[in-house]
């Protein structure tokens, strides 16, 4: 009796690594071996990358916002705590947004940023508030 190797099944899977593969240098996208590697390396870097890039963004907004609270005489901690204690809730991304397209819109906010750490009545932020 002839020996069963479910041969389209296999097939199947190796065309299915081979195609995804595709774009790969030399035999990494033509041997079924160096393809399979590079595809489950691919896949791990995909995994990863998925949560870096929310990581790299929050960072990046941050930047944004840090630096169009300097041009309006704020740090970007005091601003969050400002808003914390003003009582506005929005997220970073929004205040990204804001402080690139609506320059006059953000400024309203560090002014409500500003009441905030009025209101929160701690010394500290009566001295930096005064300041400015």
């Amino acid at each position: 009796m002839p020996r069963a190797t479910n041969h389209p099944a296999t097939k199947a899977r190796r065309k299915k690594v081979l195609k995804a593969a595709r774009g790969s240098y030399q035999g990494r996208h033509r041997l079924y071996k160096n393809a399979n590697e590079t595809v489950k390396r691919a896949l791990q870097y995909a995994y990863r990358d998925r949560k870096q890039k929310k990581r790299f963004f929050r960072g990046l907004w941050i930047q944004r916002i840090n630096a169009a609270c300097r041009e309006n005489g704020m740090s970007y901690s005091r601003f969050i705590n400002g808003l914390q204690h003003a009582g506005v809730e929005i997220d970073r991304k929004m205040l990204s947004e804001i402080a690139i397209h609506d320059p006059a819109g953000f400024t309203a906010i560090v002014e409500q940023a500003r009441k905030g750490l009025e209101a929160a009545g701690s010394p500290a932020a009566q001295q930096k508030v005064s300041k400015h």
